[in-house]
């Protein structure tokens, strides 16, 4: 059977499979806006919400453009969650932000936005611009909020949060306390210039940018979309999709590879390109896995991808040795997966991270320059490394 006869049955298998899944109802989620997505994070269930909250989270944005809208989330959580004042504006220093730029989010012209369990919702475009790379900071306070919170645990930047309502404030003074996470926010896009596009990076610890220097932007993402921004490349937009742990078959840091493709990347504006990279977690972690299953689950992925109309990069999984979980059986489901990445063809393309990381002395090994301590994580050398190794071509399907 061909190659193209062997992808149609999958995407039939997919097809048809989505169709049974639809049978049940989902909660309701605002459809997402035109333009394009500038900053983006997955969400999960990351502890447990408290009432009479605010919190004043920061992101680093790619892609510029005008009338921005956030996402919120309530992905997670068992009942309503309301959000009863909400501004975004610019950050000068710590919690504090640039005057005259803290400005209300309205949700179908409301001030307030009650999301029910399992939803999202979409503010209404602000007017005005948004410069490229600007660190935005999004205020939020949720009145009654219990449960289960959505949010992102390892958000490798500094935010901050307080008691009671002080989303107007452009002063920092009442917003003492530092946080790691981000919550309810999962997305931000912006009506970029025609024909913009984004990428979005689907992975795990090292997509997420563990090891890389917190409050620096240096996650491989990050050095990505500022690569993208000093060409004439029509994506410009880049959403940083990783979770720490997460694995591309199995539920447990955060839903499975599988399982988020669709709220957490398909469902973006503006996606062009879709950068796979995971499945060390699924290898290191002993549970059995074979190297047929995962790249049972990369084919799935793949097919899903092309089946929304977008284009899929497939990355190949890096060395780990001399971290724990090591052993030479896992190596050899990692060198198995590597070869099927870099030779089947059911990419569009591929980003080889593995040859850009290993030891030329020990290729089950990092590089020691690139290495963040632990074997496994690069550190910021390594981190712009992976960016500088990206095809930037390979990210626009229109061009090719």
């Amino acid at each position: 059977m061909t190659r193209r006869i062997t992808r149609a049955c999958r995407l039939l298998v997919v097809t048809l499979t989505a169709a049974v899944l639809q049978a049940t109802p989902a909660p309701a989620a605002d459809s997402p806006p035109d333009g394009v997505i500038t900053w983006g994070t997955s969400a999960d269930r990351i502890g447990d919400a408290a009432a009479d909250r605010g919190y004043r989270m920061v992101v680093h944005t790619s892609v510029a453009g005008r009338d921005l809208r956030i996402r919120l989330s309530n992905a997670f959580g068992d009942r309503p969650v309301t959000f009863d004042s909400v501004y975004a504006g610019i950050q000068q220093e710590g919690a504090e932000l640039v005057r005259g730029t803290n400005r209300q989010l309205t949700f179908d012209g409301s001030r307030s936005a009650t999301v029910p369990a399992g939803a999202t919702v979409y503010s209404d475009p602000l007017p005005g611009k948004l410069p490229a790379q600007s660190d935005l900071v999004v205020s939020i306070h949720t009145p009654d909020a219990a449960g289960p919170i959505t949010g992102h645990w390892m958000a490798m930047q500094t935010s901050y949060a307080t008691e009671g309502d002080r989303t107007a404030e452009e002063s920092g003074a009442h917003w003492t306390d530092t946080i790691g996470s981000w919550f309810y926010l999962d997305a931000v896009s912006v009506r970029a210039a025609a024909h913009t596009g984004a990428v979005v990076a689907l992975g795990d610890s090292i997509t997420d940018g563990w090891q890389s220097t917190t409050d620096l932007n240096r996650r491989w993402p990050d050095y990505l979309a500022r690569r993208l921004q000093r060409t004439d490349n029509a994506v410009k937009g880049v959403a940083n999709e990783g979770i720490a742990g997460n694995k591309v078959l199995a539920d447990g840091a955060g839903l499975s590879a599988l399982n988020r493709l669709d709220r957490d990347v398909l469902s973006q504006p503006g996606v062009r390109t879709v950068f796979l990279f995971e499945g060390v977690n699924d290898i290191k972690a002993h549970t059995g896995v074979t190297a047929q299953e995962l790249i049972d689950g990369y084919r799935e992925i793949v097919d899903r991808v092309h089946e929304a109309g977008k284009c899929v990069v497939g990355a190949t999984v890096a060395p780990f040795k001399g971290w724990p979980e090591w052993d030479p059986a896992a190596e050899a489901v990692r060198q198995e997966v590597n070869q099927f990445i870099r030779n089947s063809g059911e990419f569009d393309a591929v980003t080889d991270f593995d040859g850009i990381l290993r030891s030329p002395y020990d290729h089950e090994r990092m590089l020691p320059s690139f290495d963040g301590g632990d074997h496994i994580h690069p550190n910021d050398k390594g981190m712009q490394a992976m960016a500088d190794a990206v095809d930037l071509g390979s990210l626009d399907c229109a061009s090719r």
